[in-house]
C-alpha cells in the first residue's frame, strides 16, 4: 500500500522534528528521498529549496521551531514574529514554489506535518498554537483549491509523538512527564515516531488519492479526551 517506487519527495529541516524517521521510512519504501537541512526562514529560501530539488512528486513540508511556554498577557511581538516566521510565513512559500510543476504534470502532493495543538485549548502555547492553527487553515483551503488538479494537500497534526524536538529523551524520561501521558492520553504511551511516519508514508502514496484537505491528528486520542 505504501509503493513509493518512483516518488522524488522533498523533506524539509530534515534534521528536526520528524525528519529523521520520515526519511528513513520513506526510502524503506523506495521513495527518492531530497532531504533538505537550510533553513526556511529567510524570504528567498523556500522558492531555492524546491527549484534545487528539481522536479517532486510530494513536498513533505516538516517545520518545526521550539514551542514558547508564556502567558499569553507575556508574549512579546517578538515571540510571535518568530513563531510565525519560522512556522507560517514558510508554507504557502514552499507550495507556490511547488505547485506550478506539479499543475504541469497534473499530479502531485504536498502533506505537512502539523501539530494538534491547534485542535485543543492549551495554556500557555497561545503563539505556537495560533501558529500552528494558520497552518492548517491554509491546508485546508489549499487542499479544495487544487483537489481539480489532481495535487493532494494534507496534514498531520500530531502531539504525544516521539521526536527529538518536542520529546527528547530526557523529557520521556522525566517521572512528571510519564504521569502526565497517563492522565492526558488516553493511549497512555507515547505514539512512536515510526508509526506517526508510517502514516505519513501512507498519505504520500497513491493509495492515498482521495483524501483532500484533510486534518488527520495523530495524538494518541489526546485531541478527543
Amino acid at each position: 500500500m505504501n509503493d513509493l517506487r518512483n516518488k522524488r519527495i522533498l523533506v524539509t529541516q530534515a534534521n528536526d522534528f520528524m525528519g529523521p524517521v520520515l526519511c528513513d521510512i520513506l526510502e524503506g519504501y523506495g521513495a527518492t528521498v531530497i532531504a533538505n537541512t537550510d533553513s526556511l526562514v529567510p524570504e528567498a529560501a523556500a522558492k531555492r529549496v524546491v527549484e534545487n530539488a528539481g522536479d517532486i512528486d510530494v513536498l513533505l513540508a516538516n517545520l518545526a521551531f521550539p514551542a514558547p511556554s508564556t502567558a499569553a498577557i507575556d508574549a512579546t511581538e517578538q515571540e510571535w514574529r518568530d513563531t510565525f516566521a519560522a512556522l507560517v510565513d514558510p508554507l504557502p512559500r514552499l507550495c507556490r514554489a511547488a505547485l506550478p510543476s506539479m499543475i504541469d504534470r497534473g499530479r502531485g502532493k504536498i502533506l505537512l506535518m502539523g501539530s494538534a495543538s491547534a485542535l485543543r485549548g492549551m495554556k500557555r502555547a497561545s503563539s505556537y498554537s495560533a501558529a500552528r492553527g494558520a497552518q492548517l487553515a491554509y491546508i485546508q483551503a489549499l487542499g479544495v483549491e487544487v483537489a481539480g488538479k489532481n495535487i493532494q494537500v494534507n496534514a498531520i497534526a500530531q502531539n504525544f509523538v516521539e521526536n527529538p524536538t518536542y520529546f527528547p529523551p530526557e523529557v520521556q524520561a522525566n517521572p512528571r512527564f510519564q504521569e502526565r501521558l497517563k492522565r492526558e492520553v488516553p493511549l497512555g504511551r507515547l505514539v512512536s515516531s515510526h508509526e506517526d511516519a508510517e502514516f505519513a508514508a501512507f498519505l504520500c502514496s497513491d493509495a492515498a488519492n482521495h483524501f483532500v484537505g484533510q486534518v488527520f491528528p495523530v495524538c494518541g486520542g489526546w485531541v478527543t479526551r
